[in-house]
């Protein structure tokens, strides 16, 4: 048998007020800003080792991967949660053709790119924890 498993905070978010997703997308964009700060402590910390690690193919690997994480995703995570914001503010304004349907299912998509996101983070960090437990 093949189910899948939901995540009942999910499905009750989705439910909820547009103040409280409203709310949510609030926290997400302060957990991509916080993500950001982790990102530069992490380059900083590797560069520290570049000097004794430049012809380590590892070491190079996880540089062009940390730049392309904080250049290619959180940047257009970040666009894509204050587009999402905007939508609201439109929806407020009772913008024609506009519906907090529209809203909610923008809010369903962000929030499986938030959770496959935070997900592919974490296992990014702990590769790195690894590495550099090994420097």
């Amino acid at each position: 048998m093949n189910t899948a498993t939901l995540n009942p905070k999910t499905q009750y978010l989705l439910g909820a007020g547009l103040d409280v997703l409203h709310f949510e997308s609030r926290e997400w964009l302060e957990t991509i800003d916080f993500w950001k700060d982790e990102i530069r402590f992490f380059n900083d910390l590797l560069k520290k080792k570049e000097a004794s690690e430049k012809n380590n193919a590892a070491y190079e690997n996880m540089l062009k991967n940390l730049d392309k994480v904080h250049a290619d995703l959180f940047n257009d995570l970040k666009e894509s949660v204050v587009e999402h914001e905007q939508l609201l503010s439109k929806i407020e304004l009772a913008e024609k053709g506009l519906s907090d349907n529209n809203y909610r299912e923008k809010h369903a998509q962000l929030l499986a790119r938030m959770n496959t996101f935070t997900k592919d983070f974490k296992t990014f960090k702990s590769i790195l924890f690894d590495y550099a437990k090994g420097l």
